[in-house]
């Protein structure tokens, strides 16, 4: 009879932890300049920082920003959106570091709208692609140039698709990098300016580096794209783009 109670008990306990966690997430959390990482990133009790909040978001949540702010570098190793729209800029301010990395499971979706992802001179890369299918929209990437340098880095070691749409990366040492190890780890991008990045606008490393473009303006670069085949670039045909290095092949392909 004993046991049984203390095995009723533990049971019972069990019950409590189990929902208990089952309630500590929530499928859209909120991040303010004057939050507290303390807070459960409710609406009223946002947290301070997007990585406080990423731990209490549900896979395939949402983090929203209230107000303008800084909210710091961030892992991402789930499917999940963060998001600042409407509400001024919400910013991830690093230094010496990688802005925001991505290693998330084969096929989870990751979506990043209107960030300002800013390496301050001395950041690594802004959005740091690892595994995940990534969609970077109307955000601005911008003065990263320590190692590599990068404003979008694709290092996938699994199959990764990033698409990129109405974004600005300037000022970086390069725009857009991919050396995926992964095959089908393409980038595709859209309606996009990269522009006085000091090195490459565009850099495709192995044969794993396939980009397709459409509506960009690639500028003021070291040098515009650098993909010596057996990278790839497909081009729509509707692109402006200055400096093209030897041995780079733009394949005109018309829309679909």
């Amino acid at each position: 009879m004993q046991i049984g109670k203390h095995l009723r008990t533990l049971l019972w306990l069990f019950a409590l932890v189990s929902v208990g966690q089952a309630h500590a997430q929530a499928t859209r959390t909120w991040v303010s300049g004057v939050g507290d990482d303390a807070n459960p990133c409710s609406r009223t009790a946002p947290c301070k920082t997007f990585a406080g909040a990423i731990s209490k978001t549900a896979t395939g949540g949402e983090i929203d920003t209230l107000d303008p702010g800084g909210f710091g570098g961030v892992t991402i190793t789930k499917a999940i959106t963060i998001a600042a729209e409407g509400s001024g800029e919400g910013g991830v301010l690093v230094s010496g570091t990688n802005g925001i990395v991505v290693n998330a499971p084969v096929g989870s979706q990751i979506s990043l709208r209107g960030l300002q992802i800013d390496g301050v001179g001395t950041g690594l890369s802004g959005v740091k692609v690892l595994s995940g299918d990534v969609r970077i929209e109307n955000c601005v990437i911008r003065n990263f140039r320590g190692n590599p340098g990068a404003g979008i880095n694709s290092e996938a070691s699994t199959a990764s698709r990033v698409v990129v749409a109405n974004t600005s990366i300037v000022n970086n040492l390069i725009g857009v990098r991919s050396a995926p190890t992964a095959a089908a780890s393409g980038i595709a991008m859209l309606n996009t300016t990269i522009d006085r990045n000091t090195q490459y606008g565009i850099l495709g490393l192995n044969a794993n580096a396939v980009f397709s473009l459409n509506a960009m303006s690639i500028a003021g670069n070291g040098v515009g794209i650098s993909a010596p085949a057996p990278a790839k670039v497909y081009s729509f045909g509707n692109n402006a783009i200055t400096g093209i290095e030897a041995g780079t092949v733009l394949t005109s392909t018309a829309l679909q």
